[in-house]
């Protein structure tokens, strides 16, 4: 068991280093509560989660994505680049507004309903993620999948996913955060069937595991990760690959999240891998620990973050 006490010791270190700044730029101060800036969410737990303070650099390029949508806000792309970076400054609420407004305009529009279900998800309405998602999925039977560009482009400036992958995969998403592991597993296999890279083959193996695993099918669960392997060239989603490496015996349990220096979304879907490892392998209460522990860090839009409060709020 000590691998499980460092491994334990590792993600409590790293979640009060995040709370010192989780208080300094997400919490407003007891005065500013009165007249501050508004909260974006309630967490299944009942907690008020505010928006961190988006960098300079970021506040820039939202800007400039608002300036062109208001040049012309009846171009469908002007609208989601609008909303995409209005979301990565952390205004879930107002982007999901801007894709609402999309909407109105083209109803059947794929990557507004896409985009608009995961801040949905981020906002943790399932249930409307779901319908838009749902009414997406339907509307792209039968037609060409293509490649979805990046907002945030990775080191090597590759996109890595596409649309049919994304509304899929956010589709298994939202149906995992609500228990409902038939469908999960249902968007998810199809998710993987979009599959063409290694980022997304680790992607969706990875929520495929963890689902086989908790509706007692290990040997599908097996079956999933049995392809992935250490010498993938994975360029982005390598807290998936790890996780994925994990699940096969490929890396032990304290090697696993031991890089401190890595984002906090990357630590939290390695510390819910574990944390859920736990769970279906008899030790509930360890798992009730680690996800506890990952409600003390600061990125709660992270699937991770939200995976494991929604496990703690059905626990509790």
């Amino acid at each position: 068991m000590k691998p499980l006490f460092f491994f334990l010791a590792t993600i409590c270190c790293m979640a009060c280093n995040n709370s010192k700044k989780e208080n300094d730029l997400v919490s407003p101060p007891k005065q500013a509560m009165i007249s501050g800036p508004s909260y974006e969410a309630i967490s299944l737990l009942g907690d008020t989660l505010y928006a961190s303070s988006p960098s300079a650099e970021l506040l820039e390029q939202a800007n400039e994505k608002k300036e062109a949508y208001l040049q012309n806000p009846d171009a469908i792309d002007n609208i989601i680049w609008h909303g995409r970076f209005t979301a990565y400054t952390g205004n879930y609420n107002e982007a999901i507004a801007i894709y609402s407004k999309g909407l109105e305009k083209y109803p059947n529009e794929t990557r507004l309903l896409r985009h608009r279900g995961h801040r949905y998800i981020t906002l943790r309405k399932f249930d409307k993620a779901i319908a838009d998602l749902e009414k997406a999925a339907k509307l792209i039977e039968g037609t060409k999948d293509k490649v979805e560009p990046d907002g945030m482009p990775n080191d090597k400036n590759i996109p890595v996913s596409t649309l049919h992958g994304n509304i899929y995969y956010h589709l298994g998403l939202a149906y995992y955060l609500k228990h409902d592991l038939e469908n999960a597993l249902g968007a998810f296999k199809k998710a993987l069937n979009t599959s063409n890279n290694p980022d997304n083959v680790v992607s969706t193996s990875h929520w495929l595991y963890m689902i086989h695993r908790r509706m007692g099918n290990e040997r599908a669960a097996e079956a999933v990760v049995a392809p992935i392997t250490d010498t993938m060239e994975v360029i982005e989603n390598e807290a998936y690959h790890r996780a994925c490496l994990f699940y096969k015996g490929v890396l032990e349990l304290n090697e696993i999240n031991n890089d401190p220096k890595a984002p906090g979304a990357s630590r939290s879907a390695l510390s819910y891998a574990v944390g859920n490892w736990l769970y279906y392998t008899g030790n509930a209460a360890q798992a009730e620990k680690v996800f506890e522990i990952m409600m003390e860090q600061d990125d709660w839009a992270s699937f991770g973050y939200i995976a494991a409060e929604s496990d703690l709020a059905k626990l509790y």
